[in-house]
């Protein structure tokens, strides 16, 4: 059986509050009472129980991240920035993998429920909106790197559709206007503001938008690769293509080498994410950057603030983003 705090005090001939007092640091202590305290906490090889005791105030100090994936680099740099900034101000930042299965979300959630962690944070979920604000009303959660149409929810993202816009026109800034677009079939937000940006930007260089230039299929490397066969079956090959992610502008471009196409010389490939391997990669693949440090900083600095306060922020805030010029575009 544990020691208690109860036990600690009959051995130090104090009360339950002087140990508590003790415990927690307070100065309001005689030196005599606090040198009992810890004798007798030595002795009877005390250890205190701190979740127990921050889940009656409601407090841990800690954070759950749940990811779909713990295998995309963008997301380890979301955290790596979240775990720093937490850190600072005395907090843990814990992740859990959900890989895309709403049951396994649902159970990591939890964690919160039962108060093992004071928020949460989510990078991409299947949570609809009305789940979300029905948890945003008793929960402190906040999402990033991917929003929920329709969720009155703290969110941090990167402005995807202003984004898109201005890679797609760095490509028309190289000489550009047959440039095709690699997308996805799904309605997350990112990939719908991404292909919008990408028409938009066509319409403000006064390009005609033309259907047999646009894939959709999913974010799988294997879509990549078939959107460049689409691509290169054309009677006119585009000379440049905008994908919404890093890993199908790869699989583009690995594609494109083995029907003998040169990357930066007979097309340009474009992504977006700025994974590490956009800079491992022979061509350097061109992308836009999102600034994932800043992300996992400002969401955790938003969460934290709305744990400590009764006025709930659930604005959609935007980070800067970066478009990164290199060898698969011909620089």
């Amino acid at each position: 059986m544990s020691v208690t705090i109860k036990e600690v005090a009959r051995e130090a001939g104090v009360s339950v509050a002087t140990v508590s007092r003790v415990l927690n640091g307070s100065c309001n202590v005689s030196e005599d009472s606090a040198a009992r305290v810890n004798d007798a906490i030595k002795k009877l090889n005390y250890s205190p129980n701190y979740l127990g005791r921050n889940l009656r105030k409601r407090e841990t100090n800690v954070i759950l991240c749940i990811m779909p994936s713990s295998e995309h680099s963008l997301y380890s740099k979301i955290v790596g920035g979240m775990q720093r900034y937490a850190s600072k101000i005395g907090y843990d930042v814990i992740t859990a993998v959900s890989d895309g299965v709403s049951t396994v979300e649902a159970r990591q959630m939890n964690m919160l429920y039962n108060r093992t962690v004071d928020g949460v944070v989510l990078l991409g979920t299947l949570f609809d909106a009305q789940s979300l604000n029905r948890l945003a009303e008793n929960y402190d959660i906040a999402l990033c790197c991917e929003g929920v149409t329709g969720a009155n929810v703290l969110t941090v993202a990167v402005d995807d559709e202003g984004a898109a816009i201005d890679a797609v026109k760095a490509l028309v800034k190289k000489g550009h206007s047959d440039i095709a677009f690699i997308g996805t079939k799904s309605e997350a937000i990112s990939s719908t503001a991404r292909e919008n940006g990408y028409k938009m930007a066509l319409e403000e260089c006064g390009i005609p938008y033309r259907e047999e230039l646009v894939y959709k299929d999913s974010y799988e490397y294997a879509c990549g690769f078939d959107a460049m066969n689409y691509f290169n079956s054309l009677e006119k090959r585009p000379t440049a293509i905008f994908a919404v992610s890093d890993l199908l502008a790869i699989a583009a471009i690995h594609r494109a080498y083995e029907l003998g196409i040169e990357v930066g010389k007979d097309i340009s490939i474009m992504g977006f994410d700025n994974i590490t391997m956009c800079e491992m990669m022979l061509p350097t693949v061109s992308t836009v950057e999102q600034p994932c440090e800043k992300m996992g900083e400002l969401v955790i600095a938003k969460l934290i603030e709305n744990i400590h306060s009764t006025e709930k922020d659930n604005k959609y805030y935007t980070v800067d983003h970066r478009v990164i010029l290199r060898q698969s575009t011909g620089d």
